[in-house]
């Protein structure tokens, strides 16, 4: 990330603080369930990357001055990793923002993303897209609870908020002991 922000910024600060949750968070899941055969190692590589295009938004919130809309952080990001060599980390830039979006959801609501289905599909992107939602980058990275991860996602559909409740069946183990 140094390669794209100045390290001693604020919007660094922020970027890497919200990133570190969010890998903890998603390698906490990953090693809590065996099971899922997920790759803990890409876990922690692509969590870490996940928002590196936000420095290319407008988010004056967040110390981000760019000229995109804050949406599109995720197609700006996969971009500068596919152009750094790492196109499945790429991945989880672009699939992360909510829930998913697909394309349905994209051209129904015009958004400025590039028109095709833009939702994790791997285990590694589910897992890092679903702890995502507990950092807000503007609230100083406090975890939030549940019940409000819930509240702010049903602010954009119904789908949204079942894609995330369907995950925290799947992920209900390391809730539980979380609580």
């Amino acid at each position: 990330m140094a390669k794209y922000y100045d390290t001693d910024s604020r919007l660094y600060a922020i970027l890497l603080n919200h990133s570190q949750s969010v890998t903890k968070k998603a390698v906490e899941i990953s090693l809590n369930h065996p099971e899922l055969k997920a790759d803990t190692e890409f876990i922690a590589e692509a969590a870490m990357l996940h928002d590196i295009g936000i420095f290319l938004t407008n988010a004056p919130s967040i110390e981000c001055y760019g000229t995109h809309q804050y949406i599109e952080h995720g197609y700006l990001g996969a971009d500068i990793l596919r152009t750094e060599g790492l196109p499945r980390h790429a991945l989880v830039c672009e699939r992360h923002t909510g829930t998913g979006l697909s394309l349905e959801y994209i051209e129904k609501n015009n958004l400025p993303l590039p028109h095709r289905d833009l939702q994790p599909v791997s285990i590694e992107e589910q897992i890092i897209c679903y702890a995502d939602k507990f950092f807000s980058k503007s609230k100083e990275n406090k975890e939030l609870s549940l019940e409000d991860v819930r509240v702010n996602l049903l602010k954009f559909g119904h789908e949204v908020l079942a894609r995330f409740d369907q995950w925290t069946r799947l992920f209900l183990a390391l809730i539980l002991l979380n609580l």
